[in-house]
């Protein structure tokens, strides 16, 4: 019944991923509602099996648990009433009634609210990742349904401008001549396929011969199998994917998809000492082709020319920047409320910011504004474990499953960094969810791969070597 129940809960897992894209990536009330009822349905029915099974399978990355802890007692602070002695050595600045009783830290309690219970759901997805992936087929499987639907996405998005539609299938919503898939902003949906871009880069390393000593004949045959042999299908749906991505006209999206793979392809060259050729060439291959070729064909010099044409000034979002700043020194130490930029921010604007700003195309500087020094260290200490987890993993080479499934999180959380500078994507629920499961994926490729290490290590030790 053990085993049963948890392949259950590991198939809803799957299924919640599946869905979470689906209605406009999750970024309406209604829809990031359903989100978190799966997910604190996928919780509750992690909590039915054994004890020993959960907490104790935890208790490896008991470090990285800690810290979100923590993160989530700050965030739930910002939502309880506090005195008000509390309030002015917290947050002198925090907006408050008469009413002693109703004292808070969050300047929009309502907002704050909601995303605090988006942070626990994302928290409960989390666990739940690390709970119910817990063996390499697992982690192919997740990768693979990453794969899938981002091909979905990227064809669905590619058949709308194609095929010169008014309207989208299924939301009937307007379609402009950029593709967005079933999402309705296009930065969300770049940063969406390039999640699963990297699930697919990250299944082609896991697949690759490990075999160093190579003919020229074994090369030209990793080269065919590379591009067209078992492999062929995941390399098609790569290429849907990058057509999309390009077809997105998203200059950030596009440049944190390169960006990423390029970093990441260079330090696994460098820095896996027994890498295969397979690696070499399948680094170089997808970003020349991809690159060069694929992109060229489907709008990637429009992308560029809107990369030199258009700058920060022009489109004001450099003085929103500097402008929002501000309000970082008004509530340093625990924000000025989650969720609460679009209601503090036109205080703070000055006359030539023009537009409604409602996030503040910066998620780190949005982070920084909503909760402060604190959470936001929380959440960059959460991200460095997570990476230098990938990173080890990939220097050690333990597991050929695992080692792709680090290099997908390294590609993920490297591109995710790079878009979030300029944009917002992580307030797509559907972005926030894919790369929160990046990041389990991280520590479960370190936890595996160090627990196999051990195991040799012991049995070595017992035969007396």
């Amino acid at each position: 019944m053990k085993y049963s129940l948890h392949s259950i809960l590991f198939t809803f897992l799957l299924a919640t991923l599946f869905w979470a894209p689906l209605p406009l990536g999750s970024n309406r009330p209604w829809a990031w509602s359903l989100l978190q009822i799966s997910i604190f349905i996928l919780m509750l029915g992690c909590i039915f099996l054994k004890k020993d099974e959960i907490f104790l399978g935890l208790k490896k990355f008991k470090t990285v648990i800690s810290i979100w802890l923590v993160f989530l007692i700050f965030a739930t602070l910002q939502v309880i009433p506090l005195p008000e002695f509390i309030i002015d050595i917290l947050s002198p600045k925090a907006n408050f009634s008469s009413d002693v009783q109703s004292m808070f830290l969050s300047t929009d309690v309502g907002q704050s609210k909601v995303s605090l219970l988006k942070s626990f759901a994302y928290f409960c997805l989390f666990l739940c990742s690390l709970i119910l992936i817990n063996n390499e087929q697992r982690v192919k499987k997740v990768l693979t349904l990453m794969l899938i639907v981002g091909s979905l996405q990227g064809l669905y998005g590619i058949l709308e401008i194609l095929l010169d539609t008014k309207f989208s299938l299924i939301f009937n919503l307007p379609i402009s001549e950029v593709a967005t898939g079933s999402f309705v902003y296009k930065n969300h949906f770049a940063n969406f396929i390039m999640l699963c871009l990297s699930a697919g880069t990250g299944l082609i390393i896991a697949s690759l011969n490990n075999n160093q000593s190579m003919s020229g004949r074994d090369w030209s045959r990793v080269i065919i199998s590379s591009l067209l042999g078992n492999k062929a299908l995941v390399r098609i749906c790569l290429a849907i994917m990058v057509i999309a991505l390009v077809m997105s006209r998203s200059r950030m999206g596009n440049t944190a998809f390169f960006a990423a793979l390029t970093i990441v392809g260079i330090y696994a060259l460098f820095a896996d000492k027994q890498r295969s050729k397979g690696l070499s060439i399948l680094v170089i291959s997808m970003i020349i082709i991809d690159l060069l070729i694929v992109s060229s064909w489907f709008g990637l010099d429009k992308v560029q020319e809107r990369l030199v044409e258009t700058s920060l000034s022009q489109e004001g979002r450099d003085e929103v920047v500097i402008d929002a700043s501000v309000i970082i020194a008004d509530y340093p130490l625990m924000g000025s409320g989650s969720g609460s930029f679009y209601s503090v921010f036109p205080s703070y604007k000055k006359a030539d910011v023009y537009p409604f700003y409602d996030q503040a195309h910066n998620d780190y500087l949005q982070t920084l504004i909503e909760y402060g020094f604190i959470s936001f260290l929380c959440l960059v200490a959460i991200v460095l474990l997570c990476f230098t987890s990938a990173l080890s993993v990939i220097k050690k080479r333990k597991n050929a499953m695992y080692k792709g499934a680090a290099f997908a999180s390294l590609m993920a959380i490297l591109g995710m960094l790079i878009h979030m500078s300029v944009d917002f994507p992580l307030q797509a629920p559907a972005n926030a969810s894919y790369f929160i499961v990046f990041l389990a994926l991280a520590l479960i490729s370190k936890a595996n791969v160090s627990k196999k290490s051990r195991s040799r290590t012991s049995t070595r030790i017992q035969n007396g070597h």
